[in-house]
């Protein structure tokens, strides 16, 4: 085959690659671009790596802090009370790790922390909330060390809130995943989603969303 044949084989196949691109991509549905309030919490099946027990709970933080910066929700501390529920599971590059479940230090304090742009975070979380998992009879709850095994990367995924109850019983209506992308200050995952929800607006012939004050 000649050169010239490839190049132009190639230079027809590049189309068709990113129109198959484009045909999956994921569009947010109309109720995540109406939504208003968020929760933040550690994905149920996440553990705490034993190389640092506090990795999912900084995440947490990251991505709220993230969210309060955007400005364009609000931060409820109930999962009941939000209409998108944000779970994190933070990776280090291995698909099995050794890890803790049940660790105190998915406990979060108190907080009440101003952001850039004057809108001001309160946490008040105690453990795992209610109305995210069916409770499993006999289900260990107390701190022991496991393997867990799952995204090699850090994941962000976003869940409907409110009606949908036990919530992440649900697929969720957008995820995404890659290395570090939880991690402050940029929180690349936070700006994906953001990009995601301009995309569906701009898909939708929306204007884009209020941002708060």
């Amino acid at each position: 085959m000649s050169r010239t044949t490839v190049l132009l084989a190639v230079a027809f196949l590049l189309p068709l690659s990113a129109q198959a691109k484009d045909k999956h991509k994921a569009v947010l549905p109309a109720d995540v671009l109406r939504a208003e309030t968020v929760f933040v919490t550690i994905h149920p099946d996440a553990g705490e790596p034993l190389t640092d027990l506090n990795a999912n709970a900084k995440a947490c933080d990251a991505v709220e802090k993230a969210l309060a910066k955007w400005g364009r929700f609000r931060l409820v501390q109930e999962s009941l009370t939000a209409d998108l529920i944000f779970t994190v599971r933070t990776g280090n590059g291995e698909m099995a790790r050794p890890t803790v479940k049940g660790s105190p230090t998915d406990d979060r304090p108190v907080i009440v922390q101003p952001s850039d742009n004057g809108n001001i975070r309160i946490g008040a979380q105690r453990g795992k909330p209610p109305g995210l998992e069916p409770p499993i009879p006999g289900q260990d709850t107390g701190p022991h060390i496991g393997t867990e095994v799952g995204p090699s990367d850090d994941t962000l995924e976003v869940y409907r809130g409110r009606g949908e109850q036990p919530a992440l019983d649900a697929s969720p209506v957008w995820r995404f995943s890659a290395k570090n992308s939880l991690r402050s200050p940029s929180v690349a995952a936070v700006d994906q989603f953001q990009k995601a929800v301009a995309e569906a607006e701009k898909a939708a012939g929306q204007s884009p969303g209020p941002q708060r004050p």
